[in-house]
């Protein structure tokens, strides 16, 4: 068998009477969960997808009994082996893991970072957690992205916390610094899927998954705004994505960021932090879920990383600088002497 034909899966199924009358890649998606219904609706597209062996359009709704064919393309497979990847644990027990990510760890094995990653090192940890799938890694964080995620030990934890992710029962609250001023909370409902021409990159795309992300200030500067940041969804970078489509981004995002804009009147320290972060200044501070065995409820939360609390210290800095000063009582004085009347009543 050639390398080619290795990499395409024949996966065949029957259209039943719970899915009949529904659009092509929304029975796709439910008959085949392993693919995102993104990738399902491309391999429609380019004729990998026959309905009785007819090739249909996404749209095409389908009828009971009918047989579909799925021509699916299996992506390359890494090789994880166990290494000694330094882990932050802050609770441990016979069937969950809790991490504090750092920044630059790669959460699993792929074509551009085959080894160094997360998975890696939860192998070395607890060789067992081979059995699981993706060593029992359960949500992900981007690579740069900091901060707290939790880790199956057991077969029934794993089950149990991939059921609580999709019923939303996980609460993953973040730390975003934006660009911009945000003056009131808000809620971003759009849907994400991959970028029409760029396939490395998400987008905002009616053809992608229901995406609901909520943002609160907790503290204005003078041209950036930290929020805390609650998902109801996990799409791939759904906060980093959702936040630039308000424009909005997160600061440092080298992929929806934009260009560095430096806040007019920053010192030199405030400069070179800026320039020298180099990632998204975004945190997952906060983890509440209930044990996947016992039921108990257990919450996490993980500090502020040093590079970013370093980097809202020279903003908060920078703002207390630039703030109005308050007018010395004895300019008030001055004004009555000169025969000014001075109103202190609110409007």
């Amino acid at each position: 068998m050639s390398d080619e034909q290795a990499e395409e899966r024949l996966l065949s199924a029957e259209i039943d009477a719970a899915l009949a009358g529904r659009r092509l890649d929304q029975a796709l998606a439910a008959l085949f969960p392993d693919y995102s219904r993104s990738r399902l609706q491309v391999w429609i597209r380019e004729g990998r997808v026959t309905v009785d062996g007819k090739v249909r359009a996404q749209r095409h709704k389908v009828s009971e009994g009918e047989q579909l064919v799925l021509r699916a393309v299996e992506e390359a497979q890494v090789e994880c082996v166990p290494q000694p990847v330094p882990l932050r644990i802050l609770f441990e027990d016979e069937h969950l893991l809790v991490i504090d990510k750092p920044a630059g760890l790669v959460v699993h094995p792929a074509a551009g970072n085959p080894d160094g990653t997360l998975q890696n090192g939860l192998l070395y940890h607890d060789p067992s957690l081979a059995r699981l799938p993706r060593a029992g890694i359960v949500h992900r964080l981007d690579k740069d992205t900091t901060g707290l995620m939790v880790v199956a030990r057991s077969e029934p934890a794993y089950q149990r916390l991939v059921a609580a992710l999709a019923r939303r029962e996980i609460h993953r609250e973040y730390r975003a610094l934006v660009v911009g001023r945000l003056r009131a909370p808000g809620t971003v409902d759009q849907p994400i899927g991959r970028h029409p021409t760029v396939r490395t990159r998400m987008a905002v795309n009616p053809l992608g998954k229901p995406a609901v992300t909520h943002y609160e200030p907790l503290e204005a500067f003078r041209e950036h705004t930290l929020l805390r940041v609650r998902l109801e969804t996990g799409r791939t970078h759904q906060i980093r994505v959702h936040m630039a489509y308000i424009r909005h981004p997160v600061f440092g995002d080298p992929v929806y960021g934009g260009r560095l804009q430096l806040p007019s009147g920053a010192d030199e320290e405030l400069k070179a932090l800026m320039r020298s972060f180099g990632r998204q200044a975004l945190h997952a501070r906060r983890l509440i879920l209930r044990h996947p065995v016992d039921e108990r409820e257990l919450r996490f939360e993980a500090p502020i990383p040093q590079d970013m609390g370093e980097l809202l210290e020279a903003l908060r800095r920078h703002r207390e600088a630039h703030e109005t000063p308050d007018l010395d009582p004895a300019f008030y004085t001055a004004l009555g002497e000169a025969g000014w009347e001075i109103d202190d009543d609110e409007d």
